[in-house]
């Protein structure tokens, strides 16, 4: 991750998606949270976001 590259995702989601949609911050991670087959978390990243308990992560890959 580098300061180029958040211009670069800022600007392509401005010019993609348009002004409004463009994010306030980018977070970059080593790896997303999956199950065991491969899909994607997302309520756990809501929930990390928001600073909200995450629940039941026993299905979470290792």
């Amino acid at each position: 991750p580098s300061e180029k590259l958040t211009q670069d995702l800022i600007y392509h989601v401005r010019m993609t998606l348009g002004p409004i949609a463009v994010p306030h911050e980018i977070e970059y991670v080593d790896k997303l949270p999956k199950t065991r087959s491969g899909k994607i978390m997302r309520r756990v990243l809501k929930a990390k976001e928001l600073g909200m308990d995450p629940g039941d992560v026993s299905t979470l890959e290792e």
